[in-house]
C-alpha cells in the first residue's frame, strides 16, 4: 500500500530529527540561500514585504536582508523536527537565556491570567514548548490543510499535557475560561484573519487585517498580555528566550485601538531581530477597500 504524503511528512520529519542543531542549521542555511538565488515564490514575497516595512534601507541591505530571511526561515523549517521529536528535556537545553523573566513573574503574582502573543519570530515552537512545561497552559492552533497529518501534529505539540484548541466558538470559550482560573494561554497574533473579527490597523505604517480575538480574550478574561519568542543565538549555540511587554491599549473596546496596539507589539518585536521575522508569508494581502495588494497577479478578496 502506497504511503499518504501525511506518513511521508511524519517519516521525513523523523529523519531530520536526527541531526543536531548546528547540522540542522547549516542544512536551513543552505536551503534558505538558494531560495534567495533562484526566482521563487518566497523571495519575491520577501522582498515585497521588506521594501514595504523598511522603505530607508539600501539597495544592498535590503537584498542582504532577504537573504538573511530566507536562512532564517530556512533554519526553523529544520530546527521543528528537533522540536517536535526530541525528548522535552533536550529541547529545553537549548534555551541558554532568558530575558524578561521578571516580568512574568510579575505578571503570575498578580493572580490573573497570562496571555503570551507569540509573533513568528525566531524559533516559535520551542517558545511554546518551554511555557508549556512551565504553566497550565492552552494555545490555539489552526487544523493544516494536509489530511491525515493533525493528530501527529498535535499530539507532538501537546507532550507536556498542553491543551490545544482549534479557533472555532468552544476553542475560544475554552481559552477564556483558562483565563479566567488564572492559567495561561497562547496565541500568534500576526495571522491575517479571515471573514469576521478583525479590524483594519498599521503595521509598519501600512493598514492591514488585524485580529480583533486578542482584545476580545483580554476584554473577557481579565488577563495580562506579553509577548514573547526565542531568538535564534548565531552558530548553532541554540536560543534566548525573549519575553516583552504589551503596547498600551490591546484590551480597549475600540478595535481600531486595541489592533493598533497590537501591531506596534509586533513590529517592536520584529524590530529587535527583523531577520528572524517570517517574511515570506503575504501579511499585507489584506488591505481597506480601495488599497491594491501589494502582491503582483493575485485578485484582492
Amino acid at each position: 500500500m502506497a504511503l499518504s504524503r501525511a506518513q511521508l511528512l511524519i517519516g521525513l520529519i523523523r529523519l531530520l530529527s536526527k541531526l543536531s542543531l548546528p547540522a540542522a542549521q547549516r542544512l536551513g542555511r543552505t536551503i534558505g540561500t538558494l531560495a534567495s538565488w533562484l526566482p521563487t515564490r518566497s523571495r519575491r514575497v520577501t522582498e515585497i514585504n521588506l521594501r514595504l516595512c523598511f522603505p530607508e534601507l539600501g539597495e544592498a541591505e535590503q537584498r542582504q536582508l532577504v537573504g538573511d530571511s530566507l536562512r532564517h526561515t530556512g533554519q526553523v523549517a529544520l530546527e521543528i523536527p528537533l522540536i517536535w521529536e526530541w525528548p522535552v528535556p533536550r529541547c529545553l537545553d537549548l534555551i541558554r537565556e532568558i530575558d524578561g523573566e521578571e516580568l512574568l513573574a510579575e505578571a503570575r503574582a498578580s493572580g490573573k491570567g497570562l496571555l503570551l502573543l507569540a509573533p513568528h519570530l525566531g524559533n516559535w515552537e520551542l517558545a511554546g514548548l518551554y511555557f508549556s512545561t512551565r504553566y497550565r497552559m492552552a494555545a490555539l492552533y489552526s487544523p493544516p490543510s494536509l489530511p491525515g497529518f493533525e493528530d501527529y501534529m498535535t499530539a507532538q505539540r501537546g507532550r507536556q499535557d498542553s491543551e490545544l484548541v482549534p479557533g472555532d466558538r468552544r476553542g475560544l470559550a475554552r481559552l477564556i475560561g483558562i483565563l479566567r482560573e488564572g492559567e495561561v494561554a497562547g496565541i500568534l497574533p500576526d495571522q491575517s484573519p479571515k471573514g469576521s473579527g478583525s479590524a483594519f490597523a498599521p503595521f509598519f505604517g501600512i493598514e492591514i487585517r488585524t485580529m480583533t480575538l486578542v482584545s476580545k480574550l483580554l476584554q473577557k478574561s481579565g488577563a495580562t498580555p506579553l509577548m514573547t519568542w526565542c531568538q535564534r543565538l548565531p552558530d548553532g549555540s541554540g536560543f534566548r528566550l525573549v519575553v516583552r511587554r504589551c503596547a498600551e491599549g490591546m484590551a480597549a473596546p475600540d478595535p481600531v485601538v486595541a489592533t493598533s496596539a497590537l501591531n506596534r507589539s509586533v513590529e517592536a518585536c520584529v524590530r529587535e531581530a527583523p531577520e528572524q521575522y517570517q517574511w515570506e508569508y503575504k501579511r499585507f494581502r489584506h488591505r481597506p477597500p480601495g488599497q491594491p495588494n501589494p502582491y503582483q497577479g493575485e485578485q484582492q478578496p
